[in-house]
């Protein structure tokens, strides 16, 4: 080997050693600094914008990913993230038990008698749902399940699970479920905020019962408000122009990557049947209310305790102020809640909050859309401005009674204060009826006990629904607890002659 030769192999070594080294060095920066923001968590301390602990609450993997794929001509090519996508959606079957009621005709007539035995009615509905954890976890929309007896999920490997009803939120139309399995598919979450109007992502679903439904299109707007007539308690949605149709509900919409960026909700149409509009809730919101059913049994939310005025409303009786409210980019604080974070702050009457931790918010929608990813405790830094000068200020969040402490949810049987045993058929038969379940004891204290309930009494239906288990009751319970008129109706009698009573029993109540 000549000199030559010898020092062109020497420099081409030293350059490999100094790479390594570099590679090394590099690597374990950027792994402390990736480290180092995700330990700050989201409890305590100004929340960090780029952390996202909700995977985590799953265990989900990182970096399981794709990259975004194009054809050889340059279109965007959907066919790995189609491929990852279907086996994390899966096809959600419920059954609904209601009861349907003949009035006795000599009742209607002469205004004596009694109600003719209720004649239970099975109703089965069908939706969709994400796989986000290996062992099991499911989000879906909260219509899909609601009062459900029975929920049951298929994967798309034909897989049947019984699935349990972890938790369920209305005002976010979010539930989580749970089935036993190990080392099933899952969508890791991605990052809904980084969305932008004309990009593509697929739809993933069940719709009219077909199952592993992919469709395409592209985010037609962002922080959609006054979706299904702003009956939801959130205003952020993502609205897309992929097909999206009954069945749909509780799917996936997926990036192109494979990500899981939101989870499909509604649609608008007058027919019942895509119209070429349809909206999904972010998953910065979704995965933030299935990450708190899980962990507390509850969503946790944290208000800054302002009031801001509402626009449409406003249009209504002044519209030239409504126009003028329009175009402020920012949302006015007209005034405060009994117990403010915000007024505790030093944030005033008039002020025209335009950020949070330093995310631009032009609207209402956009406010709510980063206070929902939020817990009370949590602190954040609110920019304001105040007759066109720029303050921040550090607040910490509250919940709903001005607190900043974590509320768990607790079990349906402990929320009532009673114990339950179920009737047999041939009991029921004897009685006359075609569902109930019977109360077995009753603590002094609980809500039962308050409304007059007591041990012997025989409950036939709960907010219209017939309830043979304890299971039916968690569900109508957790489901009434989520909801904003949190009071059941309960239908039953003393056997074996007692009339029927309608009972409310306000859950608010608590012991």
């Amino acid at each position: 080997m000549n000199t030559g030769n010898s020092k062109n192999v020497l420099l081409v070594v030293l350059v490999a050693i100094v790479s390594s080294i570099v590679t090394v060095f590099g690597y374990n920066a950027i792994s402390k600094n990736n480290s180092d923001k995700a330990g700050s968590g989201l409890s305590g301390g100004i929340v960090s914008e780029d952390v996202r602990g909700y995977a985590n609450t799953f265990e989900q993997d990182k970096n399981v990913v794709l990259t975004n794929l194009t054809t050889a001509e340059g279109y965007p090519d959907f066919t790995e993230a189609a491929s990852k996508s279907v086996d994390g959606v899966v096809h959600v079957k419920t059954t609904t038990v209601t009861q349907q009621q003949y009035i006795n005709p000599f009742d209607f007539f002469f205004g004596f008698g009694d109600r003719m035995p209720s004649q239970p009615r099975e109703q089965v509905g069908y939706g969709s749902g994400v796989i986000i954890s290996k062992d099991g976890y499911i989000i879906t929309n909260n219509h899909v399940v609601a009062n459900a007896r029975e929920v049951s999920v298929t994967l798309n490997d034909n897989r049947e699970f019984v699935a349990k009803v972890v938790g369920t939120d209305t005002q976010s139309d979010i539930a989580l479920i749970k089935i036993e399995g190990e080392n099933l598919p899952y969508l890791t979450f991605g990052n809904s905020d980084a969305l932008k109007v004309g990009e593509w992502v697929l739809a993933v679903g069940n719709p009219f019962n077909l199952t592993s439904t992919v469709t395409a299109g592209i985010v037609s707007a962002k922080n959609r408000g006054n979706v299904m007539g702003g009956e939801l308690g959130i205003q952020s949605f993502i609205q897309i122009d992929a097909a999206v149709n009954p069945g749909n509900s509780g799917g996936a919409l997926v990036n192109t990557r494979g990500e899981l960026v939101g989870i499909n909700t509604a649609i608008y149409s007058q027919t019942g049947s895509f119209a070429g509009y349809a909206f999904a809730v972010p998953i910065s919101i979704a995965g933030k209310v299935a990450s708190d059913l899980k962990e507390y049994g509850s969503v946790q939310r944290a208000l800054l305790g302002i009031m801001a005025p509402n626009i449409e409303e406003v249009r209504r009786h002044d519209p030239d102020k409504a126009r003028e409210l329009s175009l402020i980019k920012g949302v006015v604080v007209e005034g405060f809640g009994d117990r403010s974070a915000a007024k505790a702050a030093g944030i005033q009457k008039g002020d025209i909050i335009t950020a949070i931790n330093n995310t631009p918010v032009h609207n209402f929608a956009e406010l709510q859309n980063q206070l929902n990813r939020y817990r009370p405790g949590n602190k954040v830094n609110v920019t304001v401005d105040r007759n066109g000068n720029s303050r921040s200020f550090t607040v910490e969040l509250t919940n709903d009674e001005g607190s900043t402490e974590i509320t768990k949810g607790t079990s349906a049987i402990n929320t009532l204060g009673a114990k339950f045993k179920q009737i047999p058929d041939e009991k029921k038969r004897s009685l006359g009826i075609s569902s109930g379940i019977e109360v077995e004891s009753v603590e002094s204290n609980g809500l039962l006990r308050k409304e007059g309930i007591n041990k012997g009494f025989i409950i036939m239906r709960i907010n219209n629904t017939a309830v043979n288990s304890e299971s039916d009751i968690t569900n109508i319970v957790t489901a009434t607890n989520n909801s904003q008129d949190k009071v059941l109706l309960v239908a039953g009698f003393y056997p074996p002659n007692g009339r029927t009573q309608y009972i409310a029993i306000d859950l608010t109540n608590r012991r």
